[in-house]
C-alpha cells in the first residue's frame, strides 16, 4: 500500500468544475492534488484535457456510467485525455435484487471491457452500498458479480459504501481479491451505534468511525486511493484538502 498514490474524484468539486473547469482544476492542484478522476468526459472533453495540461495534473482513472449513452464517445475521450482505466461507477440499484440479474451484468461489464481494450483501456465496475446490502446465500451481490467477471476486469471498491452497506470490509477487500485496484476513500460519523448513511454526513477519511488501517491492510495491492464527497456539509475545497491530508496520513506519508 505505501506504493499506492492518491487522486481527487472530479465528481466532488462537479458545481466548481461546471462553473470554470480551468480554475476548479487549479485549485485542485494547488491544494496538492496531482491526479484526478475524471467524469462527465464526453460533455467536458475540451476543457478537461486544456486545464489537465495547464496544471500538471494525470488523470489515470475515469468514471462513465456505459449503461446509458454511446459507451464509444466515452471510451474515445478516455483515450484522448490519457485514461488508463475507464471505470463504470454506476447501475441502478433495482438491477441487484437477484443473482440472474448480476449474472446479466457480469455479462454486460464483460462486452464493455472487450470493447475498452480495443481502444487500449482497461475497465472496471465502482460499487455502491445496494451491491453489497443485496445477499445471496451469504454473498455480497459485489462477491457474485466479481466471481462472474473476466480477471481483467477492475473493481473500484467503494470503502464507505461497502461499510454503510454492512459490509465487513477488510473480509470483503480479501475475498475480492488482486483485481481490487482502486479504493474511494471518505469517512461516516457513528450516530446511535451504526455508521450513518446519510451523505450529506460524510467526512474526509480520519474522522469519522470507520476503522481504516485494516481496510487498507486487506488491500495492499491497491494502486490508487481516490478522495471523494457525493455530498460535504461545509467548504468544498476545504473539504478536499482535509480528505488529501488524511489520505496521505494513512500512507503514512
Amino acid at each position: 500500500m505505501s506504493d499506492a498514490t492518491v487522486a481527487l474524484q472530479l465528481y466532488t468539486i462537479r458545481d466548481a468544475v461546471a462553473q470554470d473547469v480551468d480554475a476548479a482544476l487549479a485549485r485542485a492542484a494547488e491544494i496538492g492534488f496531482t491526479q484526478i478522476e475524471l467524469f462527465n468526459i464526453v460533455e467536458w472533453r475540451p476543457q478537461l484535457e486544456a486545464a489537465l495540461a495547464a496544471h500538471g495534473l494525470a488523470a489515470p482513472t475515469a468514471h462513465a456510467p456505459l449503461s446509458v449513452g454511446e459507451p464509444e464517445r466515452a471510451f474515445e475521450a478516455a483515450q484522448a485525455l490519457g485514461v488508463t482505466t475507464l471505470i463504470d461507477p454506476f447501475i441502478a440499484p433495482e438491477r441487484w435484487t437477484s443473482r440472474d440479474e448480476v449474472l446479466r451484468i457480469a455479462d454486460e461489464l464483460a462486452a464493455n471491457a472487450e470493447k475498452a481494450r480495443s481502444y487500449g483501456l482497461s475497465f472496471g465496475y465502482h460499487n455502491h452500498n445496494w451491491e453489497i446490502e443485496n445477499r445471496f446465500d451469504g454473498q455480497t451481490a459485489l462477491e457474485v458479480l466479481a466471481g462472474a467477471l473476466p480477471d481483467d476486469v477492475a473493481l473500484e471498491v467503494d470503502a464507505y459504501w461497502a461499510a454503510v452497506g454492512g459490509a465487513d470490509v477488510p473480509a470483503l477487500l480479501e475475498t475480492l481479491g488482486s483485481r481490487v485496484r482502486f479504493l474511494h476513500i471518505k469517512d461516516a460519523p457513528e450516530i446511535d451505534g451504526a455508521l450513518s448513511k446519510d451523505r450529506e454526513d460524510q467526512l474526509p477519511a480520519g474522522q469519522g468511525a470507520i476503522a481504516w488501517q485494516p481496510v487498507l491492510e486487506a488491500a495492499p495491492q491497491t494502486e490508487l486511493l481516490v478522495v471523494e464527497f457525493d455530498e460535504y456539509r461545509g467548504d468544498i475545497f476545504d473539504g478536499i484538502a482535509q480528505g488529501l491530508a488524511g489520505t496521505r496520513a494513512l500512507l503514512g506519508a
